[in-house]
């Protein structure tokens, strides 16, 4: 079994499905007493996040991308980082170690290609939604992607970071976030991406329209695959 390196911790309210769903899903697979073998860097959110927040984008690069370094350094044969936001410095944090780096954008690529999906909605922070370093992954595999307008847009944010960021759930958010996809169906989406690894901690596929794609599901699978993978 292949020892698999997280950089965790932003925020470490989504890390902890991270742990949960590659250790059942190694228990599922192998039976018994199995678990995973895993090593977790968790970083200081609120360090990365003014760094999102003022452009720094470098910066919180060279953090990351020393997390990773540890992380080689103690044996991962692999790294995941557990945010889909910070994948805009996923090349920076390649370029500091020598194993790679298992991109969620490729890894939610993957499911929806293998589901037949062409046209998807994306969720996630006004980073990813409006940047193109995640969209552009999906585009290039030929996807057409869709994102709310730009009054959905911050509201969608504003809920990941004061509220799933922090462990509040409310049901109000989830009704929003259901109403979000609903508008995105009726532009003509065949399912929804949900791009923040916090989302699936409001969302499941009961509140949406659209069949839902949880990038940390997604992720944590496809590194347990890379895992047990012979």
């Amino acid at each position: 079994m292949k020892t698999i390196g997280l950089i965790g911790g932003m925020s470490w309210e989504s890390t902890i499905p991270y742990y949960q769903i590659i250790n059942n899903t190694v228990k599922e697979t192998l039976g018994g007493l199995h678990s995973a073998k895993i090593i977790l860097y968790s970083v200081e959110f609120d360090e990365i996040e003014k760094c999102q927040a003022s452009g720094e984008w470098s910066k919180s690069g060279e953090i990351l991308g020393d997390a990773a370094v540890k992380l080689e350094k103690a044996g991962a044969d692999f790294i995941l980082i557990c945010t889909n936001t910070m994948h805009k410095v996923a090349p920076q944090i390649q370029s500091m170690i020598s194993i790679p780096v298992i991109h969620i954008a490729d890894a939610t690529a993957d499911a929806l290609q293998e589901a037949g999906i062409k046209k998807v909605a994306l969720l996630g922070t006004r980073y990813t939604m409006q940047q193109d370093f995640y969209k552009q992954k999906l585009i290039n595999r030929g996807f057409e992607v869709l994102i709310p307008e730009d009054s959905a847009i911050e509201e969608v944010n504003r809920i990941i970071f004061e509220e799933l960021c922090v462990g509040k759930i409310c049901d109000k958010s989830r009704d929003y976030y259901s109403k979000v996809i609903d508008t995105l169906k009726q532009n003509g989406a065949e399912a929804v991406i949900l791009g923040c690894t916090e989302i699936g901690l409001l969302v499941s596929q009961e509140d949406s329209s659209l069949p839902i794609f949880d990038t940390t599901l997604i992720h944590a699978q496809k590194a347990t695959e890379l895992a047990l993978k012979n």
